[in-house]
């Protein structure tokens, strides 16, 4: 089975040729139809902003590393034992990850947790990609497979919305606007966000928050951060900080911007050795804020199914790569001049679409 996957470990960005990680195309072994599993077609998997992290070895070292978890496609096929109603033709979208809903973490609601979450993680960058069945949703009728293959992403959204506790008109920044905080951006603002603002340097990026709902941007590198902020929620701070940046220099900043009382969310992967310095007295005992993370999506896939027909996705699909041309995609990626990349794993018919 071809696989989009991480060929040499190391930095994809770095200068150096002789150690720079290498993307390519691998035959990895055909994955086996058990009887709960649904084999699927891949239409479209996305690039990831995770993707450049794996290649540094973030996760392991043996490669190939096998790539891809964000994904759409059509079912070829079905294990005798499946019984949520998936049907082979049916247009997909689903989890890269299986909790298995028996360990202790899943029997005490706490599915990030599982024990056993990495047993179905298999590469969806491919021509197929067989996963069990309660990872797979069907796409409503309305959402074409270009669009469905940002459900992942989109769960993520959801689970920042979660973990943010917000309340209907709450006063919401979102820092970063890549692909997970344009979602943000635009779940938060179905969610009844206020002074919903976009922090970014990348003109163009606040351009596209702008036109999907965001009421103010500001530009970390030419505006004062903090004032601007304190103008835009007079005075008061933002209820829910939301990073999605994994920047190490924009996450100093955000505390500054929260209100007292307000919740911070660190929505994003950072270096697993950065530290960032934290005043308990100022943050957490005057102003009393809440710091949480985000790991994995638990319990997110149903509601983002019902999010993907009402969110604005026309820019964060407009680039795809044919499979053969995954290494050219990645370049693109890396270049940062595309908000999303996708590849199109086959041609997979939705004329009527």
């Amino acid at each position: 089975m071809r696989t989009v996957a991480v060929t040499k470990i190391g930095s994809l960005r770095d200068p150096d040729e002789g150690a720079r990680g290498r993307i390519g195309i691998v035959e990895l072994p055909d994955q086996p139809l058990g009887p709960e599993d649904v084999r699927i077609r891949v239409a479209y998997s996305a690039i990831c902003g995770s993707d450049p992290h794996l290649a540094e070895g973030f996760f392991g070292t043996d490669v190939p590393i096998g790539l891809g978890h964000e994904l759409s496609g059509v079912v070829e096929a079905v294990g005798d034992g499946v019984r949520t109603g998936i049907r082979v033709g049916d247009r997909i979208a689903g989890n890269f990850l299986r909790f298995c809903g028996s360990c202790g973490p899943c029997r005490d609601g706490r599915q990030q947790f599982c024990e056993f979450i990495q047993d179905y993680n298999r590469p969806g960058m491919a021509e197929t990609v067989t996963w069990h069945e309660s990872q797979v949703y069907r796409l409503p009728d309305s959402v074409s497979l270009r669009r469905g293959c940002l459900l992942e992403p989109t769960s993520v959204a959801v689970r920042i919305a979660d973990k943010s506790g917000m309340r209907v008109g709450d006063r919401v920044a979102i820092c970063g606007g890549g692909p997970i905080g344009q979602l943000a951006l635009q779940v938060m603002r179905l969610h009844g966000a206020t002074s919903l603002t976009l922090i970014e340097p990348i003109a163009e990026r606040r351009e596209m928050a702008l036109a999907t709902g965001a009421q103010h941007v500001i530009d970390p590198v030419g505006e004062d951060q903090a004032a601007r902020a304190a103008e835009i929620t007079e005075g008061r701070g933002y209820d829910v900080v939301i990073d999605a940046s994994g920047s190490t220099r924009a996450v100093r900043g955000l505390l500054d911007i929260a209100a007292k009382g307000g919740t911070v969310v660190y929505g994003a992967m950072y270096p697993h050795d950065f530290e960032m310095p934290l005043n308990l007295s100022d943050f957490l005992y005057l102003k009393e804020l809440t710091l949480t993370g985000v790991f994995v999506s638990p319990y997110a896939f149903p509601r983002a199914v019902q999010l993907l027909p009402l969110l604005d996705l026309d820019a964060l699909t407009e680039t795809a790569f044919p499979f053969d041309q995954a290494v050219e995609a990645f370049a693109a990626h890396l270049s940062g001049k595309h908000p999303k990349v996708l590849i199109r794993c086959n041609d997979v018919d939705e004329a009527q679409r």
